[in-house]
């Protein structure tokens, strides 16, 4: 199985340099006077089709046509963000792409999905679609672009990491959220390059934690039911036999219950006021709790990994007013899984 390195996020930063945002960082003077430290935010919800997955997306694609690859068709297995990036990818070089998904896609993802061009193709699994996908890859002249298990998916997410680097020093913890782990796996091998000092910590909801139910127990799990969670951009069943190795080497990785998703997500989109995900809000939760643990002042960076969110997703995060509890750190800081 072939190893990703620090070189092939450079190589992927130069490749999908001319298609991509090099995403602002943003930040809140009221939030950090609330928690005592400096925070900030990594605007991947600003990139196009409004997340960060456009990068790997590209970037397998961009790759498997610098090898001289007969591409006639795109496939892909997604949840929404992943779907439309694939999408968008293909439509760029005129190539017909067929997305496979579970029929819980979110609407607006669906919709975009849609239009880029792309086929989507419903099951009422997301296992189903998986298997569909895999069925699909083995036709002549298919590309199949996992959403995160692939040595040039995880390479094409580090470039949000090293972008960081670039545009801001002495960081002390990068977080991000974790699905299947690409993201959090190519921005641990480009902190180790460029910032070793800087602690890499993800988090994933507590409603399907299967990542850190296998950094846990030391071996992939696979959760025993779809994930029922807000954050639907992290409800992937698996990590994968690419990402587990990487995250295994974070710093930090936090559990979060639905309630601080919810919690969160109403706290930046009011304090940025910018269109977040739950997925990224998600975040903040092990940002707090980290910075509980700290005796010295921190900087600290967040990944907003996108900005998708259809109308039922947002009745259901405003359900409860939650900006009537101002943001502080907690008492009785939550442990890291690792």
């Amino acid at each position: 199985m072939p190893s990703v390195t620090f070189a092939d996020i450079e190589a992927a930063k130069l490749r999908i340099a001319d298609y991509v945002r090099i995403s602002d960082i943003v930040s809140s003077s009221l939030l950090n006077s609330w928690l005592g430290h400096e925070v900030f935010f990594k605007t991947e919800c600003l990139q196009h089709t409004g997340a960060f997955k456009i990068r790997g997306a590209l970037n397998t694609l961009l790759h498997a046509r610098e090898q001289n690859r007969t591409i006639k068709r795109v496939v892909a297995s997604s949840s929404g963000n992943h779907a439309q990036a694939v999408a968008y990818a293909a439509s760029l070089f005129n190539i017909p792409a067929t997305i496979y998904s579970a029929q819980n896609i979110s609407s607006i993802k669906a919709a975009a999905t849609r239009s880029y061009g792309a086929e989507l193709r419903l099951f009422s699994l997301r296992e189903e679609a998986d298997d569909a996908v895999s069925g699909a890859a083995k036709e002549p002249d298919t590309l199949w672009i996992p959403p995160f298990n692939h040595p040039d998916v995880i390479a094409g997410q580090g470039t949000v990491a090293a972008e960081i680097f670039a545009q801001t020093n002495d960081v002390n913890a990068l977080f991000m959220p974790c699905g299947g782990g690409g993201l959090a796996s190519g921005s641990m091998l480009a902190a180790r390059q460029l910032s070793p000092e800087t602690n890499v910590i993800a988090c994933e909801p507590l409603a399907g934690n299967d990542a850190a139910q296998s950094l846990r127990l030391g071996s992939i799990q696979r959760l025993q039911a779809p994930a029922k969670t807000l954050a639907d951009g992290a409800a992937t069943p698996a990590v994968g036999e690419y990402t587990y190795p990487l995250i295994k080497q974070l710093n930090g990785f936090y559990e979060v219950d639905e309630v601080q998703i919810a919690y969160w997500t109403q706290w930046l989109q009011h304090l940025l006021k910018l269109h977040i995900e739950p997925t990224s809000a998600m975040s903040m939760h092990g940002v707090v709790n980290y910075l509980a643990k700290q005796t010295k002042p921190q900087r600290v960076v967040v990944i907003l990994s996108g900005g998708n969110i259809d109308v039922q997703k947002m009745q259901q995060i405003w359900h409860d007013d939650h900006l009537l509890k101002t943001p502080a750190l907690p008492l009785n800081p939550q442990a890291s899984v690792i």
